[in-house]
């Protein structure tokens, strides 16, 4: 059975401290950002809206957020400090939704919202609000007079979207329940002023997962159509080697701009990568596979393996390095498969059961060798080593498929246009 997280209410978090994994304050939690959801199901949760230092107030997703107790907030200390503002499919949880009037769908009846809880969902990293806390009776001054309860989202009207409403945010909303190829699907289909304000609408993590399954020429025209500060974010979010290859589809001066907007370790990732051609072992490959040390052991790696946010090619071996354990500078000893880690026990030392007899790829290997070594092999992911013997990166064979496809092959309807954006 999965573990139940703890239910968190909202009023608890209000001006709570929020620590980088170093303990040291990051600011204070102001607000809560949410986003309705078609279908009665309940708001997902974003992030938060966090006051630091200098009393600007930047946004902090839930996806960086790692605790949330004993009243204080712990992040995983990448924090990005533009200023928040906030969206046309968001919503203010305290702002908003604190001594809002709503209605118990049971008996009509109507209620003032008191509180509102939040709580992570089992084994992943998203959060929703499940319950409200509410009063019956007058709002107002005289709310205190009425019998107060606790009851569930689905149990309340005044919140929720219309199935069929013709806002950006409703199409936002449905589009939430597909996954991103099937969501880029969509997109192409659409207006390009449709497509923009669907695009603006989105959240950065989830317009990055779709950037990445659009057509090259989609791609650019959302890009261009953001605005700047948000598009540097969106390609922070990105796979560094899709964002490189969306900043070499733009001319330089707008290429160097965005990449001058960017974190400065993430813009040293896709610098990188821009700087070998794209058809080969280095153009194609990602910067940030999953690295261990010689002395990490079998449950070190099952617990990267894990990580939700990993697609399946990468999540297939782990690669072992001597310290440092990234790259572009980490000495490449060996990988090591998920299926022998399966098999040993999780105090085993990786380096005990690496596997390096295989011979890493240099970053120039043309595309046709890159594809016939993965076939030759039967892996879903080779290591990219330089003269040095340093870990660069690796290929997966999602990234070879890409360019092995026909040129139009992501404008292919798998869902029909119909069944996506109801006919809009």
């Amino acid at each position: 059975m999965a573990a139940v997280t703890p239910r968190v209410f909202v009023s608890h978090l209000a001006g709570v401290p929020v620590f980088d994994p170093n303990g040291d304050q990051v600011g204070r939690v102001r607000d809560l950002v949410a986003m309705l959801r078609v279908g009665g199901k309940p708001p997902r949760l974003l992030g938060m809206v966090v006051e630091v230092v200098s009393r600007r107030r930047i946004f902090l997703p839930m996806t960086r957020v790692t605790g949330v107790e004993s009243g204080q907030v712990i992040t995983t200390g990448v924090v990005n400090m533009r200023r928040f503002e906030q969206r046309p499919t968001e919503r203010l949880v305290l702002g908003e939704f604190l001594d809002r009037r709503v209605r118990l769908k049971e008996t009509d009846e109507e209620v003032t919202v008191l509180d509102v809880a939040i709580q992570q969902l089992p084994a992943r990293r998203d959060w929703e609000i499940d319950k409200f806390f509410v009063r019956k009776g007058r709002g107002g001054a005289l709310r205190r007079k009425g019998e107060s309860l606790t009851v569930e989202w689905s149990a309340i009207s005044g919140f929720s979207l219309e199935e069929h409403g013709q806002g950006a945010e409703s199409l936002v909303a449905t589009f939430e329940r597909l996954r991103p190829t099937d969501v880029a699907n969509a997109l192409h289909h659409l207006t390009p002023k449709r497509r923009a304000e669907v695009a603006a609408a989105l959240d950065d993590d989830r317009l990055a997962d779709v950037l990445e399954e659009l057509p090259g020429d989609d791609q650019v025209e959302i890009l261009g159509k953001l605005a700047e500060d948000r598009a540097a974010d969106v390609l922070e979010a990105m796979d560094p080697d899709d964002a490189a290859d969306l900043l070499s589809e733009l001319p330089e001066a707008d290429k160097e701009r965005l990449l001058a907007l960017m974190r400065p370790d993430d813009a040293a990732d896709v610098r990188r990568l821009l700087s070998y051609e794209e058809r080969t072992a280095g153009g194609l490959m990602t910067t940030e596979p999953i690295i261990l040390r010689p002395d990490a052991t079998v449950a070190d790696a099952l617990a990267r393996v894990r990580q939700q946010d990993l697609s399946p090619a990468l999540a297939a071996q782990v690669y072992v390095c001597r310290s440092p354990d990234e790259t572009p500078t980490g000495k490449y000893l060996g990988t090591v498969h998920f299926q022998r880690l399966l098999r040993d026990p999780p105090f085993t030392l990786v380096s005990s059961i690496v596997d390096s007899d295989l011979v890493p790829l240099a970053p120039d290997t043309p595309l046709p060798a890159v594809t016939s070594y993965l076939a030759a092999y039967n892996m879903v992911s080779v290591p990219v080593v330089d003269e040095s013997g340093s870990l660069l990166g690796a290929v997966t064979v999602d990234d070879v498929l890409d360019h092995l496809l026909p040129e139009d092959w992501r404008e292919t309807d798998f869902l029909g246009e119909e069944e996506i954006t109801g006919g809009r």
